[in-house]
């Protein structure tokens, strides 16, 4: 499937009193992961609003292998790795300088109409900006 890589430097604010980056900032790296990933393929946040389209977060699983501290450079590794009827799954792999893996996690997202809030299938704009069938 699709893949994307982005980097992020942890920041001072994202630190907590143990030293280490307190660890639900790695839910808002996986998500600027799979914005970028979305966003390589000309699907950004504006062009779903556009379209009366919204994409939440329906599930998101995290498994912590090592610690993160500030002004570490990550590494987020992004794949599409599933689509079926109106969701779509994301992998990540976080990994800092020296290689070592930080966590995983998967992130699975709905498209719903922005009016009603339904769920509907993967609309043909995203399907044919990713390239899909």
């Amino acid at each position: 499937m699709l893949s994307h890589t982005t980097h992020i430097r942890t920041r001072y604010g994202e630190i907590d009193q143990m030293g280490y980056v307190y660890h639900a900032n790695y839910v808002s790296y996986c998500h600027e992961g799979r914005t970028e990933l979305m966003r390589r393929h000309g699907i950004n946040d504006q062009v779903l609003e556009a379209n009366n389209i919204m994409l939440p977060v329906v599930r998101f699983n995290i498994d912590y292998k090592n610690p993160s501290r500030y002004d570490d450079l990550l590494k987020i590794e992004t794949t599409l790795t599933e689509i079926k009827g109106p969701k779509m799954r994301f992998e990540f792999a976080v990994t800092n300088e020296d290689g070592s893996l930080v966590c995983k996690a998967c992130s699975v997202v709905a498209f719903v109409t922005a009016d009603k809030r339904k769920p509907i299938r993967i609309p043909k704009l995203v399907k044919d900006a990713l390239g899909l069938e």
